[in-house]
């Protein structure tokens, strides 16, 4: 029997240490602990295909295995494609799952007990819906705050680009090939990134002039 780790965070600013110090208790192969950084609302994660497999990859995963993830919301937030993909696993793969900040969500402790799957499936089935509720009311609560924020004139999204004091005549030097791009971002004193996001910035204003 192998035993599986997966952790996942939403975003690629996100840090999945604490996730991977918890499943380091219990994965005893560090090379055996899968990971992505992607939103929960589906499945569609390199990660976890690697670990369940698609219609042209075969699933990492073998009869027998143990998967083992930190809390159920780890594994998704859709209620109905969470409960799908658990009886894939389970009963299509036939790896155990064991969700850590859940006892009960344990079917290799629960599978050869009739009360036992009862309880996982319950209870499987009330944090499945929770997640998703909790995805929904994000979801909610973000629009709420776009239109609070809409309608008391308030900017939303990036923050407007602003230039440096000398911008328009170090630019046009830069574009008239008088001075390189890296001398222009010394002058102006801007990391590379910052100084080509103002280009792409004030050249697309210009054309819209």
């Amino acid at each position: 029997m192998t035993i599986w780790g997966y952790a996942r965070v939403s975003t690629t600013d996100q840090n999945l240490d604490r996730q991977i110090a918890q499943l380091n208790e219990v994965v005893t192969d560090e090379r055996c602990i899968i990971t992505d950084k992607a939103s929960g609302k589906n499945f569609d994660r390199k990660g976890y295909n690697s670990l369940v497999g698609t219609k042209e990859t075969v699933p990492m995963m073998r009869e027998g295995d143990l998967l083992v993830i930190c809390s159920l919301d780890r594994l998704g937030r859709n209620y109905v494609e969470i409960r799908q993909q658990w009886e894939y696993i389970t009963q299509t793969l036939k790896v155990n799952i064991k969700v850590l900040d859940m006892p009960l969500l344990d079917t290799s402790v629960s599978a050869n007990s009739l009360d036992g799957q009862f309880i996982a499936d319950l209870v499987l089935q009330i944090l499945s819906y929770t997640a998703e509720k909790e995805r929904e009311n994000i979801k909610s609560r973000q629009k709420q705050g776009i239109e609070t924020a809409k309608a008391q004139g308030k900017h939303l999204g990036r923050p407007k680009a602003t230039y440096p004091e000398d911008w328009k005549h170090i630019y046009s030097e830069w574009k008239a090939g008088k001075v390189t791009a890296t001398n222009a971002m010394k002058a102006l004193d801007l990391k590379r990134t910052t100084f080509y996001s103002l280009v792409n910035d004030y050249e697309g204003k210009k054309k819209k002039k």
